[in-house]
Formats: structure tokens, sequence, C-alpha cells
């Protein structure tokens, strides 16, 4: 079985060994927001969603899943910081390995992504700073029209190490639900990434100023999720270079290189390595929203999996031809699927047999809708009969 020092050529369906789980296949279901968690309750029909992309050996992420009651920044958004959120999930982790699958839950708090009401009392969101989300960015509202975000309210230092206790408690609860292990979603602009970015962290405390302390947050909640729960169930997601809701970072790579460095450290310190680090490709954006030149884009992620010692998975546009590049050129171990995989439930099938797939509804992507949109995308087999 290739590993990822192996030497061998790969490609998506070359089975590979991440940690302590043995994968049949490189083609992975990416964490994907769906809004269909009324009330932020795991229902029926999220676990027929997942077990239906769910397959033997395969490995998915759930959607961005919040850790707290402040963690919310769009409607219908599964939880996993209550009991009876546990026990939803746990419904659909069943559904899921009942089909022999890997399957992680990602741990999401919005930060300043937010809007009062989501909040509890309808209070501000919580981040490391005050400064608001540009008008660029709007946010989805529970009826379905488009808001301004509003300015949040900056984090007190003595305040930090409860949120991260928020995370560290939502990874046991994802282990009692029976998962697999955590994704901590460090990437897009959320509350980890709002402390990561020197555009947004304006902090003057112990959390803010150098690149060692906007990794400190990141640190603690990761530190926090391996001692509860073991390096091999904790894995890290990233975007160094996106900048979506206003995450700029002045030097993308010197922070990709810090994070790592850390992880790293960690890794070392524990005896154990993480599950693995999930990092976005750079395709489409940068700082100044002009598009990534390609080269460019590739090499830092090249630059980014060379400094990494452990299981790497890159996302953000894949084709199926562009992840079998990644893999051959030794760019990635794992790759990451989102819109494909949402429309095609099979799509590792599809992949394999090349297929034709079927094309998303972007316009059915955050409905709530239990059914269309969701889980009424054709397999390959029913379009045969």
């Amino acid at each position: 079985m290739a590993t990822a020092n192996s030497e061998e050529a790969v490609d998506l369906f070359t089975p590979y060994t991440m940690g302590k789980f043995q994968l049949s296949h490189r083609v992975v279901l990416a964490p994907l927001t769906r809004c269909r968690a009324i009330d932020q309750m795991p229902n029926e029909a999220m676990a027929k969603y997942y077990s239906q992309r769910a397959s033997k050996g395969g490995y998915i992420i759930t959607e961005a899943t919040l850790v707290s009651p402040t963690a919310g920044g769009y409607p219908h958004c599964p939880g996993i910081y209550t009991d009876e959120q546990v026990e939803g999930w746990r419904k659909v982790v069943e559904a899921v390995h009942a089909k022999g699958a890997i399957f992680f839950c990602q741990l999401w708090h919005a930060g300043r992504a937010s809007h009062p009401v989501f909040q509890p009392g309808g209070a501000a969101p919580i981040s490391p700073t005050d400064k608001p989300i540009s008008k660029r960015w709007t946010v989805l509202m529970p009826d379905g029209s488009q808001a301004e975000y509003p300015a949040p309210r900056r984090l007190e230092t003595y305040e930090i190490p409860g949120v991260v206790e928020d995370f560290r408690q939502a990874s046991l609860n994802a282990i009692r639900a029976g998962f697999d292990g955590v994704e901590i979603h460090g990437a897009q602009g959320y509350i980890i990434d709002q402390f990561l970015k020197d555009t947004i962290n304006d902090r003057t405390d112990e959390y803010g100023g150098s690149l060692a302390n906007r990794c400190k947050f990141l640190l603690d909640v990761t530190q926090a999720m391996v001692s509860a729960i073991g390096a091999e169930r904790v894995a890290v997601r990233l975007s160094p270079a996106i900048d979506y809701l206003d995450a700029i970072d002045s030097d993308p790579l010197a922070l990709g290189l810090a994070v790592i460095e850390r992880l790293n450290e960690l890794q070392e310190s524990v005896g154990s390595k993480l599950t693995y680090l999930h990092v976005i490709q750079p395709r489409f954006m940068t700082a100044d929203h002009k598009p990534v030149h390609e080269d460019e884009g590739a090499q830092l992620l090249k630059k980014l999996r060379k400094a990494y010692q452990g299981t790497f998975v890159c996302s953000g546009g894949y084709t199926k031809d562009l992840g079998n590049e990644a893999l051959a050129h030794g760019d990635a171990d794992l790759v990451a699927f989102g819109r494909f995989f949402l429309a095609n439930p099979d799509l590792p099938k599809r992949f394999e047999l090349d297929a034709p797939l079927n094309r998303y509804n972007r316009a059915l992507f955050y409905t709530h809708d239990p059914v269309v949109g969701y889980t009424d995308y054709p397999f390959l087999d029913e379009e045969e009969s």
C-alpha cells in the first residue's frame, strides 16, 4: 500500500494509509456548508446525504460544525456542543460507517463572520479584532436575504482560553458521537484565520503582532485537542493565500511556513503525527483580488507540502486530471473535491469509470430543503437505468 513516503507512481485510486486509517482511494469529500441542519440539529436528511457520498475505504469530512452557541455565522448549520446534537450526529455517523467510510467532523467558529441574529441574545459576534468585514462581502440571513457584516466585539485576553476550551470540548463530543476524528477549521476568514492574518489581527497582547503570536491561538486549539483525543485523530485546515472575507496576509508563504513549523514541533513533542494538514489551493484570488497565476499558486502549495511532515491534503477547484497531476507530482497525498462531490454522490466511481458528471445547481447550495439540491442528485446506475 502506498504511503506518504512511497516513490511509486500514484493516482486517485492508489490506496493510502492515513495514520491509522486505511483508505481505498484518495478522493475526499471536502467540508461543504449546506444549511440543512434545522435549528442546528443533525437530522435524517443529513444522514442520507453523507451516506450517499460514503464508500468503502473512502474518506469524508462534515460541513463546518459549531463548537459553541457563539460560533454560528450562517442559517441552519449543525452544532456539536449539546447532548442532543451529539445524539443527532451519532445517527449520521452510523449511516456513514455502515458504508465502510472514514468520517471526520470539521469544527468551526465563525468569529466576526457572523451577525447578531446568529448570536445568543443578539450580541455582537466575537473576534480577535473589532474591525468589521468590508462591504465587499455580505452575510446570508435566516430569511434568505443578504446583510452587511456588523462590527464584532474584540475578545479580551482572558476570554480566549474559553474559546479554546469550546474547541477542546467539541472534539470530545465528536468522538462521543462516533466520529473517527476532527478537522480544525483554521481557514477562509473564520475565527482562527482571523487570528492568523496580519491585516485582521491588530492585537497588542500575546495573541497579536509577531508571526509567533498570531499562530498562538491555532496552536492552543490544536494542543488542547491533541491532549483530549490524541494527535492521530486531529487534522488542521489552512488557507494562507485565500482572501475570502477579507482574510488577507501580507506574506502568505511566511505565514503558512510558520504554522507548519509549529505543527511539526507539536508532532515531535507528542511523538505522534496529526492525521493530516489540509491546505486550500490559492487558485482563484489574491490580496489584490486578481486571479492567482497558476504557477504562483502551485509553487506556494509545493513549498508548504514540502515543509509539512505528514499527510498533506489539497483542495480548491480540482478536477480529476488536476487531482491526479497533484498526486503524481507529489504535491499532495489526498485531494478533496467540493462542488463535484456535492452533485455526484458516487464521484469516486464516476472518476474511476471516466463517466460524465452531473452538473451542480449553485442556486440550491444553501437552501434548506431536505431533498432538492441535496439528496436528489442521481447516481450513475440510476441514470443508466
